[in-house]
């Protein structure tokens, strides 16, 4: 059991702890450890761990100085390295020394007592120093010495770093929940059943490089036998990003009854309440397509993002250009739409640049040659298989840290019309 109290290990004989939080201009430089020289790691470890409350921070071995132990006391500040010298050596002549170490505690009558009760043996009980701070020495199980202390002064200085200690915390929980409840109601966004087709098979995925991102896609059953596809990437990252990705959303879906007859239309009106939501600087770049069941014919517009790639049945590869500026720049906004006729054997994917930017160790970007590569590959593939096998692909090139969203649809043309 630990103790209540909170410690603070100081060695001024040692090494010298400095806090340089209000100099900017200064190297923050703080206390790491201070070696303590024990006969037997077990039975030192026992004394520490169960006597003094301590906890152990790191154990280990290395072939040239053997067996290293690394222990803390409850507030973790700095650790104490417990070495065991081979007998006869210079090193194990300190055993049984006076270490210099003191223990700062809050309460060193409590502290004092608690310790006691355990079998800490001490030179005397707490006393007044010249200094006006209280002091008790002891000894652990090899005789080294050390000293507990107490000051009022300081004593208040540990209740306010811990009040501070305590609040960063709490607000690191509630900002951690909050970002995991962000996260849920952000993966209710992205669709969460596909509509059925007869001829085209088609899937869906968005890796986010944080809890929530600003990449998005959709699928819009428009009716009569028609699939809106939908894929977006809202400009910045992080959570402003995320609720620009939500409002752009809702935009979407409260605005698509307008892409049956009117796509033209309906990327205008999302595009005017996506302006007058938003501030001066947010935009999205969005490729909306309307694929027809009954005929294979694809009608796109292409608001400012990435090509769309075309794989055709025979190898043809057809890039989709855009055909408009970003949605959310400008309120008076117009876009074509372009037709495109598929075929049995067509695959059509749509992606955001998290996918191109990802980038090696030495600072290669993926690109566009890769995914093009990677979907030739797996083209005989349903495109649940072809996202996934493509992602492999891509998280083999870049396996560090992701950096940013990766959004990518796969549609496939399965029969004829």
């Amino acid at each position: 059991m630990k103790p209540s109290t909170a410690s603070l290990v100081t060695a001024p004989s040692l090494i010298a702890e400095t806090g340089y939080r209000d100099c900017p201009e200064c190297i923050y430089l703080r206390v790491f450890k201070s070696t303590i020289y024990v006969r037997n790691h077990d039975l030192s470890l026992k004394f520490y761990v169960d006597q003094l409350g301590f906890s152990v921070v790191a154990d280990a071995r290395y072939d040239f100085d053997g067996r290293w132990v690394a222990i803390a006391p409850p507030d973790g500040s700095t650790v104490l390295a417990l070495i065991a010298p081979r007998p006869g050596t210079e090193n194990y002549k300190l055993i049984g020394r006076n270490t210099q170490v003191g223990f700062l505690s809050e309460d060193i009558n409590a502290t004092y007592e608690q310790w006691r009760s355990r079998g800490v043996r001490f030179h005397h009980p707490p006393q007044q120093t010249l200094f006006g701070g209280t002091v008790a020495g002891f000894y652990d199980i090899d005789g080294n010495s050390f000293e507990l202390l107490g000051s009022d002064q300081i004593t208040r200085e540990i209740e306010r770093q811990r009040r501070q200690a305590a609040e960063r915390i709490e607000a690191e929980r509630r900002s951690a929940q909050e970002l995991e409840i962000a996260k849920q109601v952000q993966a209710r966004l992205f669709p969460q059943t596909l509509p059925p087709l007869k001829t085209l098979d088609y899937a869906g995925i968005c890796i986010q490089a944080r809890h929530v991102g600003g990449d998005y896609y959709d699928f819009l059953a428009l009716g009569n036998q028609r699939l809106g596809l939908v894929i977006g990437d809202i400009a910045g990252k992080g959570i402003a990003a995320a609720l620009l990705m939500a409002n752009l959303q809702a935009n979407l879906r409260s605005q698509f009854a307008l892409a049956r007859d009117e796509p033209q239309l309906f990327l205008q009106s999302v595009n005017r309440l996506f302006f007058q939501n938003t501030t001066d600087s947010a935009y999205a770049t969005v490729f909306f397509a309307d694929y027809d069941d009954t005929t294979g014919c694809l009608r796109y517009a292409n608001c400012g993002h990435l090509c769309a790639i075309l794989l055709r049945d025979k190898g043809k590869v057809e890039l989709l250009h855009p055909t408009a500026t970003v949605l959310g720049l400008f309120e008076e906004w117009h876009s074509p739409t372009v037709d495109c006729q598929l075929s049995p054997g067509d695959i059509f994917a749509l992606y955001t640049d998290g996918v191109t930017e990802a980038f090696n160790e030495s600072e290669e970007e993926f690109g566009e040659d890769r995914l093009i590569a990677a979907l030739q590959r797996n083209a005989h593939l349903a495109p649940a298989e072809i996202l996934s096998a493509t992602i492999d692909v891509i998280q083999q090139f870049s396996p560090h840290e992701q950096h940013d969203d990766i959004t990518l649809i796969v549609a496939k043309c399965t029969a004829a019309h």
